[in-house]
């Protein structure tokens, strides 16, 4: 007996199986599987994955767009100094609504794991406060991992280090920083040692925004790099943005990429908001400011592509869509072969799961029932379309249905409708 079959699905490697749901549980993969089942789900050769994942988000800022005023100049020094000013009006009652809401968006589009900076600046440690409440509401169907992120500076800013302190002990698991925001270089480097310190002493993780700048002489990456070797921490840290690469010589990225890769670092650019708020003092041509994703995928380190941002200080638009991270992020790295498209479509979701360390990820036997059928064909497809997510299912129970896109014609000897699968490759 099963509680849900999907039949006639079609999984990223182009395969055609039906799945089998018991207990929360994968327990059949194969075509026509028997047996009963209280439900059934006729996918009809339609795509099922594996739930969506952003590896980097700021949860505690989203939806808060025009709070106090908008960013004007559309810069991330403007969006920091927003940031501060709506800083003290903010409530946990709040940051706990608005942030829930968003959770609500991101389930209706599959995405199901989240990992969330959250500003500990602040003496009153409100956010962290809000976010542990949020964690704990989303627990069900969203794994939230929350950061402990001193956004005014670890050393720059008085009371950071209590404040980050005091915010891994509240039960924030991951400890983050910012070095290119310290005054000097060398405070930024005297950070990025320090943190890492605290990582290896309480045994946590590591994700640092790291040279958010269009400087190619900012290169706090480097000190990541040595100081996680320095501690053992190969595999538990995390490089964000990293879109000084963007500007760097390609004689010194090329020394930088082996470095990341004796240290296995892991990496996340942030497509939409990497273009949006780098190259703004540039006149033409303008620098993209994403990272070298190619090059660092085919060094064979783990990247991501994160969110980011919905509508906040820094971004005023977004949609929770972690295909549209992926398409704008192929399109700025250029990634548009089939395998690179592939690999844009796996930013979002097989590499940043391996960044959080979600356990039994993926659709195989025995793991967690967790997927979203798309209304596409292939993942090729997906990205393309950025489809309808027809079903989003969590522990093998669907939480979220959305009736397929369906457009009705009236032309006179056309058809009389329009369903985006039917405009797929026949190859």
């Amino acid at each position: 007996m099963f509680d849900l079959i999907l039949r006639n699905a079609t999984l990223k490697d182009g395969s055609n199986t039906d799945i089998g749901i018991a207990d929360g549980k994968i327990t059949a993969l194969e075509q026509n599987v028997g047996g009963d089942s209280h439900e059934v789900v006729e996918c009809a050769g339609q795509l099922v994955t594996p739930p969506f994942v952003d590896a980097h988000f700021h949860m505690d800022a989203t939806l808060s767009l025009g709070m106090p005023r908008m960013n004007v100049s559309g810069t991330l020094l403007e969006g920091i100094a927003l940031w501060g000013e709506l800083k003290p009006q903010l409530t946990v009652e709040g940051m706990v609504e608005r942030a829930l809401r968003y959770c609500d968006l991101a389930v209706s589009r599959g995405l199901l794991a989240i990992r969330s900076h959250v500003d500990v600046s602040d003496p009153t440690l409100r956010t962290a406060e809000a976010m542990l409440e949020v964690q704990r509401l989303v627990k069900p169907y969203i794994d939230l991992q929350l950061v402990a992120f001193p956004q005014d500076g670890y050393l720059r800013s008085p009371g950071a280090v209590d404040l980050l302190n005091r915010s891994l002990d509240m039960g924030l698991n991951i400890v983050g920083g910012i070095p290119h925001f310290e005054r000097t270089m060398a405070d930024g480097a005297a950070s990025v040692e320090q943190l890492c310190r605290i990582a290896a002493d309480r045994g946590l993780p590591v994700d640092l925004h790291c040279d958010e700048s269009d400087d190619p002489m900012s290169r706090h990456i480097e000190t990541l790099a040595q100081q996680t070797v320095r501690f053992g921490l190969q595999g538990r840290v995390t490089g964000s943005h990293l879109t000084s690469m963007h500007s760097m010589d390609n004689y010194y990225a090329t020394k930088l990429i082996a470095l990341m890769v004796e240290a296995d670092i892991r990496v996340i650019a942030n497509p939409l908001i990497n273009i949006t708020l780098q190259g703004r003092h540039d006149s033409y041509p303008k620098r993209r400011g994403q990272t070298r994703v190619p090059e660092l995928m085919a060094a064979g380190l783990t990247v991501a592509f994160g969110h980011d941002c919905v509508m906040d200080p820094w971004y005023s638009l977004g949609s929770g869509d972690m295909l549209e991270v992926a398409s704008m992020g192929l399109h700025v790295a250029q990634m548009t072969s089939r395998a690179a498209i592939g690999q844009a479509f796996d930013a979002v979701t097989a590499n940043p799961a391996k960044i959080l360390g979600l356990p039994d990820y993926g659709i195989a036997l025995g793991n967690p029932a967790d997927l979203v059928l798309l209304q596409a064909t292939s993942a090729i497809e997906a990205v393309r379309l950025r489809p309808t997510r027809l079903a989003v299912i969590k522990g093998g129970r669907i939480i979220a249905r959305t009736a397929p896109q369906i457009t009705q014609l009236s032309l006179t000897g056309r058809p009389d409708h329009v369903n985006p699968a039917d405009y797929a490759p026949k190859t």
